[in-house]
């Protein structure tokens, strides 16, 4: 294949210039990130594991999606592979190797077909709502150019000089279009993804962790939270460069189903637009915020984010349910959840500016440590004549049976009186605070209120460290994530698992016999806060498939599930929106035909119960194991 030698010759310092003109232009973008605060980053760590994270971690988000894997795979391998070997023609005696051509006309011929597929996606009969367009309408065709005018001439050995030139033309047109794309277009998330996977502020998550608690504030600190993209770390304003506006946190996020004023892929671009001076999200072309109130939208490094005067609505901020839905869906791994929390920790610490039912609970929380303002003494009311311990100072026990907030709510209080029976039954040697057990903080967290929640922690890591247990048990998922994770920083070690678990090792032990009692189809919905934040999917399951014959899964499940509405501080902040959360998901439940839904969470229990009309029964597993036992 000998082909046009001038062709050829300059084909690879087409592809050098335009790599040049890349990273010149990406340099410039990575300026800004300059803004951020300063932050300690393990980049050598983070170098020798970027393949890992890149070809395993980041594929395993992208392979939900069979389509966009392969066309990620052909578009990104043949683009990188192509041009590497390109540029390596300058190795004497490379150029005359028909070997050589050979593989360069195979990794275009990989990337046309990806390209193609890119095209097909988004110009075929029903592209994905969730797709951005404007400029990323753009992308296919300089793709195609690009592999068409390099393919053919690495392929090509008799098309004569006119057709070479043509070729040389779409390489040139392809290849600088890319390249001009890498500062301010889609392409930077080409870049900004790899740097932001090395530098990545969660990089326990690369370990199989669920890395998903909260960092501690500084409470020493001149300013709380986040009110301009300088308050934000570089890393995080790297991350949201990474965003490719693909839409899967869209297509994934309860409040956007809901129609309330969030489009978490929107909100990532109102984050990168507001590190413009001068700036606005104008440019951008896909979903909005369902319904949200018009915002002047003007960016700048120390201009304030939120606000009807700044780049994004207070209304957006408060309706997230921080249930990670958007993160686990994610394939740049882009932590929103995190943004919000900081957005909102200086809304609530430094501005006040919360909605008003916040604002009370926020102020029971401070003053009453319990969000509505009731007797600490009142939360075991529930297990009266149940024979439930309560420990003493000094005293030890196996399990200490962390009641939570639920505890005060009539209708939960059948799900707790459903554990006590059970722990009875095995024989377990539990015992509870009752008056002791203060508020664990997840709601003042969620808000913002960083001061209370530390307030909280410290208050009940002091009070948990006068009793010797083994574990502590809670019903409530929140309750659980803040006492495994969030206490930490602050000394609390402890040993805490779900009910459900331990309900599970009671079966797997033989001190709990269960009888299959339900024939009905019956399904499970996640807690966000025990699967997404705690990977706890299986011990729920292998009780209830001890107690039914006929469990079937939603759509939407596990790591995936949807929301019921509960999380966040959504039902204090009451953002207004087109749907309940709760019935979106009720109606997700009723599309398997199963006539009960169990649950394991008491915020899910009163979302869920919450929905009329004719649904399927909502039982606590609890209830479920209870009947089955008693059997």
């Amino acid at each position: 294949m000998q082909g046009s030698l001038d062709a050829r010759v300059l084909l690879p310092w087409v592809v050098l210039a335009a790599a040049i003109l890349t990273f010149v232009l990406f340099a410039r973008r990575a300026q800004r990130w300059r803004i951020g605060k300063p932050v300690k980053v393990a980049f050598l760590t983070g170098c020798l594991a970027l393949p890992k994270r890149y070809l395993v971690d980041v594929h395993h988000i992208v392979a939900r999606d069979p389509f966009a894997a392969r066309m990620h795979a052909l578009v990104a391998g043949g683009l990188i592979g192509g041009s590497a070997l390109l540029l390596i023609v300058v190795v004497p005696g490379m150029a005359g190797l028909p070997a050589y051509w050979w593989l360069v006309t195979i990794a275009f011929m990989l990337m046309f077909a990806g390209a193609a597929m890119v095209r097909l996606r988004r110009a075929g009969p029903v592209p994905p709502k969730r797709l951005s367009g404007g400029r990323y309408q753009l992308v296919p065709i300089l793709l195609l150019a690009y592999s068409i005018g390099c393919l053919f001439i690495a392929w090509d050995d008799e098309g004569g000089e006119v057709l070479d030139w043509i070729a040389l033309a779409l390489a040139v047109i392809g290849g600088f279009g890319l390249a001009l794309q890498a500062g301010s277009g889609p392409m930077r998330h080409a870049l900004a993804g790899a740097l932001h996977l090395i530098a990545h502020p969660r990089p326990g998550r690369f370990r199989h962790k669920r890395e998903t608690a909260l960092l501690p504030l500084d409470l020493d600190a001149l300013k709380h939270g986040v009110e301009s993209p300088r308050d934000f770390a570089w890393n995080r304003l790297l991350g949201f460069d990474a965003c490719v506006q693909c839409g899967r946190c869209e297509e994934a996020c309860p409040a956007f189903a809901a129609g309330q004023p969030l489009n978490p892929k929107q909100l990532i671009q109102d984050l990168v637009a507001s590190q413009d001076e001068g700036g606005g999200n104008a440019s951008y072309s896909g979903s909005r915020h369902p319904g949200s109130t018009p915002v002047s939208g003007v960016g700048g490094a120390v201009q304030p984010i939120i606000g009807a005067d700044a780049m994004i609505h207070p209304d957006t901020l408060w309706a997230c349910t921080t249930c990670r839905a958007c993160v686990e869906e994610c394939p740049m791994m882009i932590e929103h959840v995190d943004a919000v929390i900081d957005l909102r920790r200086f809304q609530t610490l430094a501005r006040g500016a919360v909605r008003p039912k916040v604002e009370e609970a926020l102020t029971e929380l401070r003053y009453a440590d319990d969000a509505a303002g009731r007797d600490p003494a009142a939360r075991a009311h529930f297990a009266a004549g149940f024979g439930v311990r309560v420990i003493e100072p000094g005293e030890s026990v196996d399990v200490l049976l962390w009641l939570g907030e639920g505890a005060y709510d009539l209708r939960y209080g059948r799900s707790l009186r459903a554990l006590i029976q059970l722990l009875h039954k095995a024989k377990v040697d539990f015992a509870i605070l009752e008056a002791a057990e203060r508020d664990c903080g997840d709601l003042a967290r969620r808000l913002g209120d960083e001061i209370t929640f530390q307030r909280l922690a410290k208050a009940n890591i002091a009070t948990l460290s006068l009793y010797r247990f083994n574990r502590i048990v809670t019903a409530d998922p929140h309750a659980l994530h803040v006492l495994r994770n969030e206490y930490r920083p602050f000394g609390g070690q402890f040993d805490v698992i779900h009910h459900t678990a331990l309900l599970a090792e009671l079966v797997d032990q033989g001190k709990l016999t269960a009888i299959t009692t339900e024939s009905r189809a019956i399904t499970y919905h996640d807690p966000c806060y025990l699967a997404r934040y705690n990977g706890e999917i299986e011990a729920p399951r292998r009780l209830l498939d001890h107690i039914a014959t006929g469990r079937v899964e939603m759509a939407r499940n596990g790591l995936r599930a949807m929301c019921c509405g509960g999380g966040g501080g959504a039902p204090v902040s009451d953002v207004e929106g087109e749907h309940r959360i709760a019935d979106l998901r009720m109606a997700q439940a009723a599309e398997t035909g199963a006539a009960i839904v169990a649950v394991a969470c008491p915020g899910c229990t009163a979302m869920l119960e919450g929905v009329t009309g004719v649904r399927p029964h909502v039982f606590d597993i609890a209830e479920l194991l209870l009947q089955a036992v008693e059997r």
